[in-house]
């Protein structure tokens, strides 16, 4: 079985995760695809983050109806800074068919990946999947910040992909451009713009009910 394993704050979750999500499950041919969202991300700052128990059941909402994609709690109930190696590691303690795990990130995430806990280890016990937007005409690639990253661990070219020395692959995958972030999404309601169809229409009804993301709130 092969899954993909796609971690972040999810602050909120937007179409432009959801489509990347898709694009990556078809092109990896992944089964399934795990949405993890963090309780606690170590690289981010948590003055507008939204409480774990609202963000899991955003992304609860968004992903219903696709068969192939999960949601794991993982993250959102562990307790302290929620790090991607302990994620990995609870994933393959916990999953009992034999199984290729396939970590799912931005470039921005690849370029920074030295900084995260274990990364060498990170890129010993699983594929990594970099999804990434390409100009039209352009084939899929690293961009120039992240060729330091494919030395730094030890990745090598092989066709389309690359591999280190533990034989996990590294897959950059073209996915389409959404210009939609999380950031952007909580201006527009901290301005009390609408956010309609930046989001699954479920999630934008979630956000108004509990007044997420509101000044003061």
């Amino acid at each position: 079985m092969r899954i993909g394993l796609f971690g972040g704050s999810f602050n909120p979750l937007h179409l432009g995760h959801l489509r990347a999500a898709e694009e990556d499950r078809e092109q990896l041919g992944l089964d399934l695809m795990y949405f993890i969202p963090a309780a606690s991300p170590p690289h981010k700052s948590g003055d507008d983050l939204a409480p774990a128990d609202h963000r899991l059941e955003m992304v609860r909402l968004g992903t219903k109806g696709n068969r192939y994609f999960m949601v794991s709690e993982a993250e959102a109930r562990r307790s302290g800074p929620s790090y991607t190696i302990d994620t990995i590691r609870h994933f393959h303690a916990a999953t009992r068919v034999q199984s290729e795990f396939y970590l799912i990130m931005g470039g921005d995430q690849f370029a920074e990946l030295e900084t995260w806990k274990e990364a060498g280890e990170i890129t010993r016990l699983n594929h990594l999947a970099v999804h990434t937007r390409p100009t039209a005409g352009a084939a899929a690639g690293p961009d120039p910040r992240t060729l330091a990253a494919l030395n730094r661990f030890g990745y090598s070219l092989k066709e389309a992909y690359y591999v280190n020395s533990s034989g996990h692959t590294l897959t950059f995958v073209a996915t389409t451009f959404f210009p939609v972030s999380a950031t952007l999404i909580r201006r527009k309601i901290a301005a009390h713009q609408s956010i309609r169809y930046l989001v699954p229409g479920d999630i934008a009804d979630y956000i108004e009910r509990h007044a997420l993301y509101r000044a003061g709130r």
